[in-house]
Parts: structure tokens; sequence; C-alpha cells
């Protein structure tokens, strides 16, 4: 604690044992100011701006440190001053003490809260700053709530200090009129329980409600300004309750909710069912990804005690297995099973009209205008080639057009070091291709750990990969009867060589041709939408890989919930998408798994935080599967067993991630996880024991050294 904490923490608590141990609250009781109001009152008309200040600047210390009294200060300044000027002087009296109060909670408190709590605390901070003066005006307007308890929890928020102000000066207002104006009938009052009665809390609470209600007409006002110039369009009745336009993991979940709920509802997709994901991505990269691994522990059964037998690639027998691999998941997401579900599949571009109508090219060129209660845009995202000069003539391979290789490239060239670069670089590698992995960044996958990069480097390159970090791509040229990409590395020009190129350095939202220009829906990397994954237009919504920000087919599925439910119910109630616990997994071998923060992440925001570590090859099943490469890390809060986040490297890490997303969904500790019997012999006692090794670390030790001695008393 720095040394203001201290100065400041020792003021208060001078402060508040003098006010308890000269027992100073008897100043602050009904009797006493029945007892002394007609002094009181002398007193001021002998020293009004005397009296009014001292009174304002006690009121601002009782209101600052919190102590009991405030009411009675209140009822005081309606006995002694009158209804205005009271209410004026117990108005900014009491609104400067609980921004005073505010700020000490925030200096003492906010860091050591924030070091223990980082991730909810970010949470609520994202929340205070888009509503969290609205939310503080409705707390402040019903008195059920004590107003230094809302003091002192603001304060360790990021609102801002002047919003805390002036929201509190307006908020109080209410309470602060019946308060004084009941000190005006001082004689008449028993206690000050008896001012609020129930029909007057009632009455708070109505007017509590009333900003829920005034946010509501609000909403509905800018939804009627945003609707304005669509007003001659919109439908006295529509054909549909939904149209969702791409059939990719966010479209077909939310076609499939809307049908089992009974909907009518429009699925259109230009191109293929399933989409990227199905095609182009997660499903063929693992099949070849499968080949790829068979192939390296083919090279390496001298191991396991075989002869080793290095294979022969038949690469187009390869892809021909991947493609059938796609032909085989298809039906899952084929136009006759959703037709099957209930669910209207159009095969053709869809555009917005306007806020209700979608029009649909269909393949024989014709157009077909659906009307509907709500749209969800789940267009998807596409591979981001960069304006590389020359990078378009060599023929630039992406993972959306790579399957159609028949043949396996001499010398493939990758840009990029992400997941996608680095997983069908490690694939092709051990193939037999020989291939080279260009990264702008210091290091690979640079969204994890130093360690985690470090380790997915050295099995790329044990696969024979060449890793060229720090490098900067500048053009491709042909050369010498070949192509050659120019990089720049520490300031110097090299060339390097190639058959073909793949590129991959991300994706970026399919945005252009769907109409959004013409209705002004705000764009950037992705839609923009808010909480509830609304557009500009409330009936207009987004999920996947479009609204983001994450791209990954299981968060577009969870987000599908979200869109289906808001869009379909959201005039009863609408819900905010969550992302509290999201994994993801990158499947290079070892695979990385993660969810949560890491240590990275957890030092950059600030969040204090315990590491627990176990590694695989301590795991019998690990050693027994020659599989020891890895670990498990866990990060949690210092002395508790509360998850913050887990990184997990190692063979099966994206199965066994599962455990961990469970438990902190739902708010297991360490210790829940160390008292789940696990199998034996599996890969999954690694969770386990990595709860242990939490366990031992906060082993009560001196509790069992009086359990030592126990022992030996007992054997005499």
């Amino acid at each position: 604690m720095t040394r203001s904490r201290w100065m400041l923490l020792a003021v208060l608590a001078t402060a508040l044992l003098a006010f308890f141990v000269f027992d100073l609250g008897r100043f602050l009781s009904l009797d006493e100011l029945r007892a002394r109001q007609a002094e009181f009152a002398a007193l001021y008309a002998q020293h009004p701006l005397q009296v009014m200040a001292a009174y304002f600047v006690l009121y601002v210390l009782v209101t600052a440190l919190s102590l009991p009294g405030a009411a009675i200060m209140t009822l005081a300044g309606g006995a002694v001053f009158g209804l205005v000027v009271g209410t004026l002087l117990v108005s900014f009296a009491s609104s400067l003490g609980a921004t005073l109060a505010f700020l000490v909670a925030r200096h003492l408190l906010r860091e050591p809260v924030r070091a223990r709590f980082g991730a909810r605390v970010a949470e609520i901070d994202r929340g205070i700053a888009k509503e969290g003066g609205f939310y503080l005006f409705t707390l402040r307007l019903v008195p059920l709530v004590p107003f230094f308890v809302i003091n002192l929890v603001m304060g360790l928020t990021a609102m801002r200090t002047l919003t805390f102000y002036a929201v509190s000066q307006l908020g109080m207002l209410a309470g602060t009129l019946v308060y004084v104006n009941a000190g005006t009938q001082l004689a008449r009052l028993d206690s000050p329980a008896g001012i609020l009665s129930p029909a007057l809390i009632g009455s708070f609470v109505l007017l509590g409600l009333f900003p829920l209600a005034a946010k509501r007409v609000v909403d509905a006002v800018r939804a009627r300004r945003v609707y304005a110039r669509w007003a001659h369009a919109k439908p006295r009745r529509y054909d549909r309750n939904l149209v969702v336009i791409g059939a990719g993991a966010a479209g077909l979940v939310t076609s499939y909710i809307a049908a089992a709920v009974k909907a009518r509802v429009t699925l259109v997709e230009s191109h293929k069912m399933g989409g990227d994901c199905l095609n182009y991505g997660c499903v063929p990269s693992k099949a070849l990804i499968r080949t790829a691994t068979l192939a390296r522990e083919l090279r390496d059964a001298a191991h396991y005690g075989l002869d080793a037998a290095p294979p022969t690639v038949d690469f187009a027998r390869v892809m021909e297995r991947v493609a059938q691999v796609v032909r085989d998941i298809e039906p899952h997401d084929s136009v006759e099973r959703y037709t099957g579900l209930g669910v209207e599949v159009l095969a053709g571009h869809a555009r917005l009209v306007d806020p209700w109508t979608v029009e649909v090219r269909l393949g024989d060129g014709s157009l077909q205008r659906l009307s509907t209660r709500a749209i969800v845009l789940a267009t998807g995202a596409e591979p981001f080639v960069p304006p590389l000069p020359g990078l378009a003539e060599a023929g630039v391979l992406t993972s959306d057009t790579l399957w159609g290789l028949r043949e396996l490239p001499r010398r493939l060239l990758v840009l990029g070091g992400g997941p996608i670069g680095c997983e069908l670089a490690q694939a092709f590698a051990r193939l037999g291709a020989q291939v080279t992995l260009v990264e702008q960044a210091p290091r690979l996958m640079v969204r994890e750990d130093e360690e985690v990069s470090a380790l997915v480097r050295a099995s790329l390159e044990r696969d024979g990969v060449a890793v060229r970090l720090g490098t900067r791509a500048l053009r491709c040229v042909p050369g010498g009867g070949a192509q050659q990409l120019v990089v720049e590395h520490e300031g110097t020009e090299q060339a390097l060589g190639f058959d073909r190129i793949l590129c991959a350095v991300g994706r970026v939202a399919r945005l252009r041709g769907y109409g959004l220009e013409e209705l002004g829906i705000p764009s950037g990397r992705t839609i923009e939408t808010n909480a509830y994954l609304e557009t500009l237009y409330p009936n207009i919504y987004a999920a996947g890989d479009v609204a983001g920000p994450y791209q990954f087919t299981h968060t577009a599925s969870h987000q599908a919930w979200y869109a289906v439910v808001n869009a379909l119910f959201g005039h009863w109630r609408r819900f905010k998408a969550d992302y509290s616990v999201i994994p993801w997994c990158t499947f290079v071998d070892p695979e990385v798994a993660r969810v949560g923060l890491n240590e990275q992440e957890a030092r950059a925001q600030g969040v204090a935080y315990e590491l627990t570590r176990f590694e695989l090859g301590e795991l019998d099943r690990a050693i027994a599967e020659g599989a020891t490469q890895g670990f498990v890390k866990v990060l949690t809060p210092p002395g508790s067993d509360r998850i913050l986040g887990v990184t997990l490297v190692g063979a099966h890490a994206g199965e066994l991630i599962a455990e961990w997303v469970l438990a902190m969904r739902h708010g297991l500790g360490l210790n829940k996880l160390l008292g789940t019997i696990h199998v034996y012999p599996t890969l999954a006692e690694a969770n386990k024991y990595a709860a242990g090794a939490w366990k031992r670390a906060h082993a009560p030790q001196r509790l069992l050294e009086w359990v030592a001695r126990y022992h030996a008393w007992r054997r005499g």
C-alpha cells in the first residue's frame, strides 16, 4: 500500500474512532435535534451565514465518512433553514460528501479489488462506461439501497467523478425534498423511520422504475428516428418472422433455433451450405492435419519398437480424402436437413432493400423479395490478402483456395505465423514439402504466452519448417525460373524462393454487396452492434465472424442464440451476449488450447495472479503414449482456488480444455476439480493433477506441524 493510502486510512480510522469513542452520534439523534431546535433557530437568526457554512461543512464530513446521521442532518436542515434553503444546502452538501466518499473508496480500495478480481472488474467497468450514469440515477431514486453503500461501491468502478457527482446531485433531489420537508414538520415525527411510510416507499420504487420506462421511451424515439426515412416502406404484415443471410455456423444455428420455436424463417446462402468452417476451414484442415500426423507417426515408428517405414505420400489421394470428409459431413448442414427442420432455404445472393425487405437474386437470375420482421446477418469472413506487389500474379493461395491442390508443392512459402499459418505450415512439412514460414512479429502466435510461442516454433522446426520471424514481406518477383518473395529482416533485403505461396495473415468480415451501405448500417472491421447484437436498426442483428469480436465457429454458434432470441422475443426481454468464458484451440502438434486469461494478458490488465503448473511429462498416460511434451498452466487469484484462466499445451489439448471451460462457466474452483474422480490412466488426469499441485502449494503448514506432533504423541 502506498504512503498516501496509509495516511488517508489513518485519518479515516482516527475520525471514526473518535466518533464512536466519544459517542458523538448522540448529537445526531432525533431527540437531540428536538431539544435544541429552538437554540439552533436562534443562532441561525443571529449568524445566518456562519451557521449555514458550519452546517454545510458538517454535513459534508458526515456523508464523506459514511457516518450514521445523514438522515437527522437532513431533518435538521428543514427544521432550521426551512424547505427552500434547507433543500439547497442538503442537496449540494450531500452530493459533495458522497463524491468525497466515492473518491476515498477509489483511492483506498479500487487497486486491491482490481488486483484480486481484475477480469470481473474490467467487465463491470465496460458496463459502467456504457450505462453507468443511468443505473446510478435509478439507484439514487430508490431509498431502499443505502446511499453510503452506493458511494463506496461506485468508487470501485471506473465511473468518471464528474458523472458521479452530476447524477448524484440530480438523483438524490427527490429524496432530499421529502426529508427536508419532513424536517419542517419536526414536532410531528416520532422517528426518522416514520418518514418512509409504505406508500412513500412504493412511490419511490415507482420513481425508480421511471428511468427504466424512460429508457424504453428513449429507445423507441431513437428507433422511430432511425426508421423515419423508411416509414413508407414498412409493410402492414410480414411474410416471415426472420430472414437469415449466410449459412455458416451462425446462420445455421440461428435458423435451427427459429424453426424449433415455430417461427417462419428463411435462410439465404449464395455459395455453399455450411459456410467456411465446413468447406474451407475447420473440417478440411483437421482432415489434412490427421493425415500429416499419421505420416509423422510412421516416420517415428522406431520409437514404438516398430521398423520405421517412411511413408510415400500420394498428395492427390490425400486431398481427395479431405474432400471426402467434407462430403461426409455435408448432410449435417444440407438444404434437405434444414428444410426437414422447417427452414425455408434459398440459394441466392441476398441484399437488404429496407429494414424489413430482403431481395434475393436466385441462381436462375430471377429476383424474389421477402418481407420480414427481423433479419440476422451472418455473412461470415474471408481470407485477407494484403496488396503486396506481385502477390496476385504469383498465384497466391489462401485457406479457402488451397483445397483445390492435387500436387504437393516442392517449396511452400507461408505468410503469417498465426494459428492458421502454423497449422498448415506444419501439416505440409510433414507431408514432405519444404516449408518456409514468414512472420513480421518477433514470435509466432502473439496472443499466447512467450513460452507457448517458443514451444510451437520448436515443434515446427523439428518438422522441418524454416521459421523466419521479424521478417516483413515486400514484394513477389520472378527469378531464375522460379518465384521469389523479397523480404526485409533487420534492415536487410533477402529473396526467398518458392513454388507456391500461401497467405494466412488473417480474415476480414464480408460486408460488401448486402445493402449495408444503402441502409447506413455502420461497420469497420466488422458490423457495429450493441450488447444485444443489434445493428443501427433494432430489428437487424449480426452474428458470427461478421460481428466479431472472435472468429471461431463455436463463438458464432454461441452468438446465434442471442441473435435469434432477441430478434424473435426481444420486445419482451433481451439478452446481452456473454463472452466471459470463451475457449479456443490451435491444432498444431502439440495442440495449444486456452480459456480465460493467460499470463501476458493478466500482466497487461494489472490482474494479480498465482501460477500453478503441471508438466505432462509427469503423467502416466502421456508417458505411455509418448506424448510428454506440454503442460497445464492455471492462473488463480492469490490465495483463492477460483480459476482466472488456463493454458493447456499437449496432445488432445482441445478435448482436455472442456473440463476447465465447464469449471469456469459454473464457478467451480480447483478444490472441486481435485475432488472429481478421473479415469486412470487418461490424459484428463492432467487437469486433476494441476488442481493437486495448487492444493499442495496451499497446504496449511502450521496445522500440519501440529498434526505431525499429534501422530508422534499417538506413537508414544
